[in-house]
């Protein structure tokens, strides 16, 4: 039998979703008390992050939890991320080794999520039915804040319909979840704009990332004192093939994800999206009125034009910009109306790897 509170592959109806009046919260103090009774009686909460926005609950309170899994539409094989706002916290979450430790000092608060052995203080709807949990400190200044004022670890995936365009503003979260939650803490457009680094720490002997994000491989290791398995393409792949073909286990082997951010399709927008290393000129010039060109860096002003919208993430090449603007320009060409989005996608550089992982798993279409 599968663990208390974890369902396999089953996501809770969206018609069993509660409709809500939604409400977006300043950050007040009066707002920051309401919102933290709220998530102490296992109510839902958006609440911002330097990465996306998240979703947030509970995270030792199975009821809650539960709960965000109905909003979203999520399926129970995939895992939640459990956030803290003091080291002294991780304890309760998780057992943390020794190089866990040194990293989680070293990068948080901050973009990076540590995969470790669980407690039993961690519901098994949490962690897919798995012995491990995903855990981080955000760097968000009122995410902590709440965090620290509600006294409770969160439970906190993206704010959004599962599987669509992770939301980086609070204007987005409600856009794709109002009417199903009833409160949002908005703290401005997120600062990274693309989710965390996951590194699996469960083996400090075979230290590996499992979603890239803003903190690399080379700068884990330099810290670790050992090798890191960088984030390819091919392990990417291998991972989404083995999500989407149902495995035949025992009932002692775990039914979940290890990780979030491991399906092949994933942050997709309702247009189809069609990745390029470059956007061909000829392509450029024979686009229809129902594609949209959306360009890495600013095309020159010779660049054909066509029937299409043409829009770009930097106009200077800048990663970080592009890393930032790249969910809420995927919105916006989506909200839009076109059918098709010809994306390009980011040149070698500080942020590549995370922004082509996101590209690469918006377009594919099962």
């Amino acid at each position: 039998m599968p663990p208390t509170g974890f369902n396999g592959d089953r996501s809770t109806s969206a018609s069993h979703a509660r409709t809500a009046v939604t409400r977006t919260y300043r950050s007040t103090a009066r707002n920051f008390a309401q919102l933290a009774r709220r998530l102490a009686a296992g109510e839902l909460v958006a609440v911002p992050s330097e990465t996306v926005y998240g979703l947030a609950a509970n995270a030792l309170d199975a009821e809650a939890c539960a709960k965000i899994f109905d909003a979203k539409g999520r399926p129970h094989s995939d895992p939640l991320i459990v956030h803290i706002h003091d080291i002294a916290q991780l304890a309760q979450i998780a057992r943390a080794g020794t190089i866990a430790q040194k990293l989680a000092r070293a990068f948080w608060p901050g973009p990076l999520t540590l995969v470790l052995p669980k407690t039993e203080a961690v519901p098994c709807i949490v962690t897919a039915g798995r012995d491990s949990v995903a855990v981080r400190m955000p760097r968000h200044p009122l995410f902590l804040k709440l965090l620290a004022a509600c006294g409770l670890p969160l439970a906190a995936p993206s704010a959004n319909p599962f599987g669509y365009v992770s939301p980086t503003s609070a204007a987005h979260v409600k856009a794709g979840l109002g009417g199903k939650i009833s409160a949002i803490l908005d703290g401005g457009p997120c600062e990274i704009g693309l989710e965390s680094t996951i590194l699996d720490a469960r083996d400090e002997q075979r230290l590996r990332i499992l979603r890239p994000g803003a903190i690399s491989a080379a700068q884990l290791a330099q810290v670790a004192g050992c090798a890191v398995s960088d984030f390819t393409t091919s392990s990417s792949s291998a991972t989404a093939a083995r999500a989407r073909v149902p495995a035949q286990r025992s009932n002692a082997e775990p039914a979940g994800q290890v990780a979030p951010g491991q399906l092949s399709r994933h942050y997709s927008p309702r247009a189809q999206v069609i990745l390029h290393e470059k956007i061909p000129s000829e392509l450029a010039a024979t686009s229809r009125p129902t594609e949209a060109l959306l360009y890495f860096s600013k095309p020159p002003a010779d660049q054909p034009k066509g029937q299409a919208h043409r829009d770009w993430l930097t106009a200077t090449g800048d990663q970080e910009e592009a890393a930032r603007r790249l969910f809420a320009k995927l919105r916006e060409l989506d909200a839009a109306g076109f059918k098709t989005l010809h994306v390009e996608r980011a040149p070698s550089g500080i942020l590549s790897t995370a922004i082509n992982d996101r590209l690469l798993r918006a377009s594919q279409r099962e």
